[in-house]
């Protein structure tokens, strides 16, 4: 059982980890070198529990304790407990969802394991936005593709933001990083996937045009505002683009994914 402890120090040591979350570069150092990640809200904490992530510590308002009984009464590490306004004055925002968590980062997974199942897939190239990752892990797990694989450049999956707007799908949705970014496409040849290209290029063919039906796929999509790079659409099995309404050029890169994925889905 979580041993609940009523907090009114903010300089507390033991609330370090949930100090100052709005500030993107900061909490990316002071998480990947404690190995910790945030889980905000009562379902998404719920929901990384379940997945078998390890709680570290809880922080919460009064009036979730009872909500949260049950998570709590499973783990044997501190809750701590704050008024709402003193939790806002340490994380630095308003914590409107009521109740935080930090756990133990989940050891990363190889590529080769991410797609030795797989059969579609979702390859993002510089995603640099918290929000879209989490948007992209939400899709994707939806409408039941099998994994994501991320460049180098990729923001967290993990950071507090992503799994938010995630809704908890980045735990039950496997994904790795490709180091080697250059020979990705190589790399997802030689495994038996064909790929698409997602751009604006010329001549790229309409999506509501292209196989839906081929063995292993891979969705290959670029960052925001710049795309694919040349290396990756050239590289590809086939560059598709979704038709737009005169004037109009292209959608968010989340949306784009949404969209691609229904049309490519399992059937």
């Amino acid at each position: 059982m979580a041993v609940t402890t009523h907090v009114d120090d903010l300089t507390d040591p033991r609330l370090r980890d949930y100090v100052h979350l709005r500030d993107v570069q900061l909490r990316s150092s002071l998480e990947a070198e404690r190995g910790i990640y945030l889980a905000e809200g009562e379902k998404v904490v719920r929901r990384a529990v379940e997945a078998g992530h390890r709680p570290l510590s809880f922080l919460m308002a009064p009036r979730w304790l009872d909500t949260l009984a049950d998570v709590l009464d499973a783990s044997d590490v501190p809750c701590f407990v704050l008024d709402e306004g003193l939790i806002e004055e340490l994380t630095g925002f308003h914590v409107h969802r009521g109740a935080l968590a930090a756990l133990e980062r989940p050891e990363p997974l190889a590529v080769e394991d991410v797609l030795r199942t797989a059969r579609r897939i979702v390859v993002l190239e510089d995603l640099v936005d918290h929000t879209n990752i989490g948007a992209v892990f939400r899709t994707v797990a939806a409408l039941g593709l099998d994994a994501v694989l991320l460049s180098p450049r990729c923001a967290d999956p993990l950071y507090r933001r992503s799994v938010k707007v995630a809704m908890g799908a980045v735990f039950r949705l496997p994904y790795a990083r490709l180091d080697d970014w250059y020979a990705g496409p190589d790399l997802l040849r030689d495994a038996g996937f064909t790929t698409y290209a997602m751009t604006l290029a010329d001549d790229a063919v309409p999506l509501d045009s292209v196989p839906a039906d081929v063995d292993r796929l891979a969705i290959v999509v670029g960052g925001e505002g710049h795309g694919l790079t040349e290396h990756w659409q050239r590289e590809a099995d086939l560059r598709v683009t979704i038709p737009m309404a005169e004037g109009i050029d292209s959608l968010n890169v989340a949306a784009s994914v949404a969209v691609a994925c229904w049309h490519l889905r399992p059937r």
